[in-house]
């Protein structure tokens, strides 16, 4: 390995035939090398899923690639020879202008994937990357560093996504992300990928396109394939070549429900072992996105935005007791956990000693509290089967913070306590958009007041009410999010049934989300149009609706 600045190929102790990237969209056309992107051959390495970057730092960013080299070598196959990929970074997409390169090998034992973690490079700067094997150059991509953690940023913006099932859909969220210029970074909030078998969700008569393996994926060799077969697509390639993506795991990455000790979907006399399937479903996840390891090999770690912004991003799978049954009390039980108890040390420190003007916390999960007012069977049956709910209807989704009400108190009781302003709570998981006041007590909401404000974002793709009941959008939503804001004043707006995307302005005055809705995920060329904006003005913990959003 060598290289003109230090850098690592293993994760930072800090901290998932074929289409290219550099022909996945029109909008990214200025980044592909003038010869033209490599074609796979028999016997000459290919870069055929894409390239990324993550985890942008002041002075640094995660660059990542996956090389073939040999038409054996697929993903979860486990051959191949090593091979050695050389990475540049330059201040032109021409690459006149060469700042940092070096090299690393790729091999079996990483799935031919590779990572390159450059230092060197100046705050706030977007530089351009690329990565060659064996005379093969790959596309180019585009990231940008962060400014300096103690700069007077002028403001920040996201890209934020979540829920993204291949079968459900197709990905023009991140097309349409993609062709945006004006992002610092892409917040993917979880289910990057799903487990499913064919036909599993949803149903398969209403699949989109396959997942590869058909099979629900188990094994190490699974859980790389099912990550490579993401990674072909034309529209997440895209996402990844143009802006750092920043990631946090859900479930789907595991198994649908996945807790500390097993998941709703994993049945051990059949699937194996639990941990030895975490185990897989991890490896997997560090091989093929780019993304630091944080503590003990989880996706729990803190990014700065100079001192305008700091983000917190949590790891809600790995640590947490398992679900309670529903109605049974349990939810209460203090020595239940969705954190654990390291992490919620870890995070409430943070925020304590934070002195960024806004305090960002990407959660997998929704930690507003819900209650559901009654509805009509028709309707309580596929919300039940959406959110996670019991068929009769008993009012709490234990998969959320709702079930696991005693580090939420502790929480949202720290922020109160040490008057800790401006916290925004930011997630994905359950294939709808929010705007919440997070109530310190809902009981008595809204005169005890609110701790924070969040926004939760839509899904890619994943089935939604509507797509659940096969009816038009916007018909049997209306009176199912009429009855849940009848119930919950703190939820300022919903809806259940568009996909789509988020993007997050954040400004020294106010945090801004505006929600993006696209036409037809069942189309590859879907259009995309804005649909609300919802922002929180700085020391007010409120949601107020806004008449456009910020570009």
């Amino acid at each position: 390995m060598t290289s003109q600045l230090p850098f690592s190929s293993a994760a930072s102790p800090r901290r998932r035939t074929v289409v290219l990237a550099a022909a996945a969209t029109a909008a990214l056309a200025p980044l592909t090398l003038s010869g033209g992107p490599a074609h796979a051959a028999e016997n000459a390495p290919a870069f055929l899923h894409g390239v990324a970057s993550g985890d942008p730092l002041p002075d640094g960013v995660l660059l990542w690639t996956r090389v073939t080299p040999t038409a054996a070598a697929v993903p979860g196959s486990g051959v191949g020879p090593d091979t050695q990929v050389g990475w540049e970074v330059a201040e032109d997409k021409a690459f006149s202008r060469i700042v940092a390169s070096g090299s690393v090998t790729a091999s079996a034992a990483t799935d031919h994937t590779v990572k390159a973690d450059v230092r060197g490079l100046r705050p706030e700067t977007v530089y351009f990357y690329r990565f060659t094997a064996g005379g093969t150059v790959s596309p180019v991509g585009r990231t940008r560093t962060t400014p300096a953690h103690d700069a007077t940023a002028p403001g920040v913006r996201f890209g934020v996504v979540s829920c993204a099932n291949w079968e459900s859909g197709y990905f023009s969220a991140y097309r349409h992300l993609a062709a945006r210029t004006d992002l610092d970074a892409i917040l993917h909030l979880g289910d990057y990928i799903y487990e499913y078998q064919t036909g599993g969700y949803p149903e398969a008569k209403y699949v989109v396109r396959q997942h590869e393996p058909k099979h629900e994926i188990t094994t190490l060799a699974d859980y790389r394939l099912r990550h490579g077969t993401y990674k072909t697509d034309a529209d997440l390639q895209a996402l990844h070549a143009a802006h750092a993506v920043i990631a946090i795991w859900d479930d789907h990455e595991f198994a649908d429900d996945t807790w500390s000790g097993g998941a709703d979907n994993h049945t051990p006399g059949t699937e194996g072992d639990w941990a030895a399937r975490a185990a897989a479903a991890k490896q997997a996840y560090f091989e093929w996105m780019p993304v630091r390891a944080s503590i003990a090999g989880t996706v729990y770690r803190r990014l700065r935005f100079g001192n305008l912004a700091d983000l917190h991003l949590l790891d809600l799978r790995s640590f947490r007791s398992q679900q309670a049954k529903t109605g049974s009390g349990s939810v209460d039980d203090p020595e239940r956990t969705i954190t654990g108890r390291a992490q919620l040390d870890w995070l409430k420190a943070g925020l304590a000693s934070s002195d960024a003007t806004w305090k960002l916390v990407g959660t997998s999960v929704m930690i507003s509290p819900v209650a559901f007012a009654s509805l009509p069977a028709h309707l309580m049956a596929p919300l039940a089967k959406l959110l996670g709910l019991p068929q009769g209807g008993i009012a709490a989704n234990v998969d959320q913070w709702d079930g696991y009400t005693d580090d939420r108190k502790e929480l949202l009781g720290h922020l109160k306590d040490r008057n800790i302003r401006n916290t925004v709570f930011l997630t994905g998981d359950i294939h709808m958009a929010w705007a919440n006041e997070v109530p310190v007590n809902m009981a008595t909401y809204p005169g005890s007041g609110t701790a924070a404000t969040e926004f939760v974002v839509t899904s890619v793709s994943s089935d939604n009410l509507d797509d659940i009941l096969h009816v038009p959008t916007n018909t049997a939503s209306l009176a199912a999010e009429a009855a849940i804001r009848s119930a919950n004043w703190h939820v300022k707006w919903l809806d259940m049934d568009d996909h789509g995307y988020g993007v997050l302005d954040v400004t020294a005055e106010r945090t801004q989300m505006d929600y993006y809705v696209v036409s037809n995920k069942a189309k590859r060329d879907a259009s995309s149009s804005w649909s609300r904006s919802y922002r929180t003005m700085n020391g007010t913990q409120k949601v107020e609706k806004v008449n456009q959003p910020v570009r």
